[in-house]
């Protein structure tokens, strides 16, 4: 397994390269865009690779994921992927403004409409055909030209799982995954996608987001950080079959309680030391070490990126949390 980061910056990714780091992601949200934030980060590395993890899916057409990943490859020195997300139902509904009914049959056309722009060869007209997307872009210009980019998806539950082992070449999985959820229900439904895709788990990746806060002088903030974070993602109710799967319930029940009264400090407090446990690796350097040593066998088989909690943590903060990440090494 390899370690990566999420972006924050060409300062820390000279540090990041020199400790060893290998590649960098980001994504999208109401202040940043997983593709402008792309262009940066192929301009401000060296060797490593660079890639969104994630963009949301549906709020671009599959033209302007191809334009703007056309664009930007020639400049990623270690080579680029896409990673896409569904998005949940009611951000694709309220934010993009976009239908949001049936996100795996979306997904299954769009990423096979994106490999048809950059797939096409010159003087080929770009074809692709579903109930989602229908595309004939007959394109005289010579500007295109094969590109081998992997395109990769975001599965958290055992359907889009299973999905993206059918449609992508690669899974990213979600900051909240614990070693279980990876072994028992990710992996095995993701490898039998790929199966049903008549590859083998050499032709796919693995990545995932790992919350990532370590701070040495003031370990018990770098803690409540990720407690908070943890007890921000656990809002969303498309996570429940994980929270069942832990027996996590009741905790959920308290945190969600505390989110709707505004309460983020009761938020943290409702996460429990075997949640945290099982999903972060934060405190002391030694302690971080510790967790991630832990986790040894339940993390992503390619890239973990170690990720600094964002709910409510200024962006000096999390840098600084991304440079105390570069002391850790990883278990495999």
């Amino acid at each position: 397994m390899k370690l990566g980061m999420p972006w924050n910056g060409a300062e820390v990714a000279k540090e990041a390269e020199r400790a060893g780091f290998t590649s960098f992601c980001t994504g999208d949200f109401v202040d940043h865009d997983a593709y402008l934030s792309l262009g940066e980060m192929a301009r401000g590395v060296t060797t490593a690779e660079v890639g969104t993890a994630i963009a949301y899916a549906f709020a671009r057409t599959p033209y302007a994921h191809a334009t703007a990943a056309r664009q930007i490859h020639a400049t990623a020195p270690g080579g680029m992927f896409l990673g896409f997300g569904t998005g949940a139902f009611k951000v694709n509904r309220d934010w993009f403004g976009v239908p949001a009914d049936k996100p795996m049959a979306r997904i299954r056309e769009l990423i096979p409409a994106v490999r048809a722009y950059l797939e096409a060869e010159n003087g080929e007209v770009v074809s692709f055909e579903g109930e989602y997307y229908r595309i004939e872009a007959d394109i005289r210009a010579p500007v295109l030209g094969r590109l081998d980019i992997p395109l990769l998806l975001a599965g958290f539950n055992a359907g889009m799982a299973q999905t993206a082992g059918e449609v992508a070449d690669g899974i990213i999985g979600h900051g909240l995954f614990t070693g279980r959820w990876w072994r028992d229900v990710v992996r095995p439904r993701f490898s039998a996608g790929v199966e049903r895709s008549g590859r083998t788990s050499s032709d796919v990746r693995e990545v995932g987001w790992l919350i990532t806060a370590v701070d040495d002088t003031d370990p018990d903030r770098a803690i409540r950080d990720a407690r908070r974070m943890i007890a921000f993602y656990l809002t969303v109710k498309t996570y429940d079959p994980f929270v069942e799967f832990h027996g996590w319930e009741s905790a959920v029940e308290a945190l969600r309680a505390a989110f709707r009264g505004g309460d983020t400090e009761a938020m943290a407090e409702a996460v429990t030391d075997d949640m945290l446990g099982a999903i972060a690796v934060c405190g002391t350097t030694a302690q971080a070490q510790a967790m991630l040593d832990a986790r040894r066998g339940g993390l992503p088989r390619g890239t973990a990126y170690l990720a600094p909690p964002s709910f409510l943590v200024s962006k000096r903060r999390q840098a600084a949390y991304c440079r105390a990440s570069l002391n850790l090494r990883s278990p495999e």
